[in-house]
């Protein structure tokens, strides 16, 4: 196993050991410490494998399977892009190829200074403001190519 800090170690046993008795907790598990932790990597999986005797190839199965766990640390702020059918066919394709351009990052990325992290998103639900993009939970409705850069420039100055 690589190293992991003991203070993160400790604390993944104690929400473990929180969930002990309830009859099916890793979902529970794995999302208390994606919300704590910010990702789930192997060393963490691992823990929890030694911690709830399931094999960490099960965790890992968990892990990958579903889209709002993430295995790497993703950017402080998070462009969500909906590639839903409306979004889709309003031009959203055309919006995060911008952001990854401008950003020099790909889908499911994040920059190198840790700011940002770009996820193609499939339909959230926003069809009659479509295309839509949520940056940390903020929604910005029928975007275009041209305001994506004045978007993340906001971000990069920390008015957001």
């Amino acid at each position: 196993m690589a190293v992991i800090q003991e203070h993160a170690k400790k604390r993944i046993k104690e929400i473990v050991a929180s969930h002990k008795d309830e009859p099916t907790p890793l979902l529970v598990v794995l999302s208390q410490i994606q919300q704590e932790f910010g990702y789930i990597p192997l060393e963490v999986q691992e823990v929890v494998s030694e911690e709830m005797n399931i094999p960490v190839a099960e965790i890992y199965g968990v892990v990958t399977f579903y889209s709002f766990f993430s295995l790497k640390p993703k950017g402080k702020y998070i462009i969500g892009v909906c590639l839903g059918t409306a979004c889709y066919v309003k031009g959203s394709q055309n919006i995060i190829d911008k952001f990854c351009e401008l950003l020099k990052i790909r889908p499911g990325e994040t920059t190198p200074d840790g700011l940002f992290t770009v996820d193609a998103l499939r339909c959230i639900g926003a069809c009659a403001i479509a295309p839509a993009v949520t940056i940390n939970g903020k929604v910005y409705a029928n975007l275009t190519v041209d305001r994506v850069e004045k978007i993340i420039k906001e971000y990069e100055g920390g008015a957001n």
